[in-house]
């Protein structure tokens, strides 16, 4: 009988998803544990492999639909139902697997990778398939490479596939091969003929690129952010030499303990500081209830930019945690946002938001506020400028930063109140040591 496999519940909260590709297609043969789709939820994509080996009947969904927990998305016929094949010894006993999640999440870019085509009944089979052991994130590396994984022979424990052994295929796959012996050239096509005066090749001049995926929330998100919040943006500079020089000597007891220092902690705990201080820069407005609602935890988004758009991961509690557990927080959260494989609950439940466009920072930008925020904070290019101190011009190491308000929350002195709060921070960031313990 065929099976029907329905959207499973893959995060808490989550209600629904959008198929961003199918890996598969119908009439294609699946193996257990075989990609099938990648499905876009709270702008993280997640893969789903196919809960058992069979012969895809029905896809449910077309890309760029959304499909309800719940639903069914694909219809398979289980090998078990196919005509039955003659006995046959295997050449290698069972291997014993570990369980895999059912959804791993991966990059919004991944490669899709449709399932081989089922074998030619004319084909001699000479052993039954084998469930190759791999991790999910293995299975993506060999399609990234174009490596057929389950003609490789795993070295983990169990025989399990490692990354060392998909890389060392793709290796010996590329290696120089000996120059084919040359054949004559082909003659070559005659010449297509000229446009006529005034022909325009319309169907070259345009691509059309379906708007799905992480690019369709992100343009979901900012447009409801436009249409809510009323946005205004207070612009102001920061004198960041003795941060700089604070960060020089702290540079080698953080890499001591194998942590990246960048200027970047340093504003996040400035940020808190000023919050905890202003607390209604921490705060969303709940509508449907007409109440304001004031946050007693600090959870800093940090905007991240991957190939296919912009994310923000959320360092959790962020008043609880040290200048170097922020670092570390920080380093983990964008190496796994830009490897697509930032977990659900990383991306949720942000209360304030940092963005920075870091050596392309410019001058200044109106950053739009995370809805339903109601602060979000844009840094910006440290540049050497001339400025005035004691009356005497001298150079100052100068960063502009621009923060957007929620102006049904926030009014303008507020806003710029808690700017300079910031400020202060950053310019005398001795002062953010009373925030360490």
């Amino acid at each position: 009988m065929p099976f029907e496999f329905k959207l499973p519940d893959i995060g808490e909260g989550i209600h629904e998803g959008e198929i961003v590709k199918w890996l598969v297609k119908e009439g294609d043969i699946v193996r257990e544990d075989q990609p099938m789709v990648e499905v876009m939820t709270d702008k993280a994509t997640v893969e789903i492999p196919a809960p058992r080996a069979g012969k895809i009947l029905k896809l449910n969904a077309q890309e760029g639909e959304t499909v309800k927990v719940g639903s069914v998305l694909v219809i398979i016929e289980e090998l078990s139902e196919a005509k039955p094949e003659p006995k046959r010894e295997a050449v290698t006993a069972p291997l014993q697997r570990e369980p895999e999640p059912v959804a791993t999440a991966v990059s919004a870019t991944a490669t899709a990778v449709t399932a081989p085509p089922p074998p030619s009944p004319t084909t001699p089979m000479t052993a039954p398939v084998q469930r190759v052991l791999a991790t999910p994130a293995t299975r993506k590396l060999a399609r990234e490479l174009g490596v057929d994984i389950s003609q490789i022979q795993g070295t983990g424990p169990g025989g399990r596939v490692t990354d060392e052994d998909v890389r060392r295929s793709a290796a010996a796959r590329t290696a120089p091969q000996p120059p084919p012996t040359p054949s004559p050239a082909p003659t070559p096509p005659p010449a297509a003929p000229a446009f006529a005066p005034g022909a325009v090749a319309t169907d070259r001049r345009e691509e059309r690129i379906p708007l799905r995926g992480i690019r369709k929330r992100i343009a979901e998100h900012m447009h409801q952010s436009k249409t809510t919040a009323a946005h205004f943006t207070y612009v102001d500079e920061v004198d960041m030499t003795e941060l700089i020089q604070l960060r020089e000597q702290m540079k080698p007891l953080a890499e001591q303990k194998g942590v990246k220092l960048t200027y970047l902690p340093f504003i996040v705990k400035a940020s808190v500081a000023a919050l905890k201080e202003m607390p209604l820069l921490n705060a969303s407005l709940d509508e449907a209830k007409g109440e304001i609602v004031i946050k007693k935890y600090y959870n800093i988004g940090i905007a991240t930019a991957t190939e296919d758009g912009l994310i923000v991961p959320v360092i959790k509690d962020a008043d609880r945690k040290s200048l170097l557990e922020i670092a570390m927080e920080i380093e983990r959260l964008a190496k796994a946002a830009r490897e697509g494989k930032i977990a659900l609950q990383d991306l949720q439940g942000g209360t304030f938001t940092i963005t920075s466009l870091g050596a392309l920072g410019g001058l200044f930008a109106t950053p739009i506020i995370n809805y339903p925020e109601v602060a979000i904070l844009g840094i910006h290019e440290i540049k050497r400028r001339p400025v005035v101190r004691d009356d005497q011009i001298v150079v100052r190491d100068i960063m502009y930063v621009s923060l957007s308000f929620d102006h049904r929350l926030v009014d303008g002195d507020v806003g710029a109140r808690f700017c300079k709060k910031i400020i202060g921070y950053l310019e005398n960031p001795k002062l953010l040591f009373l925030e360490l313990v």
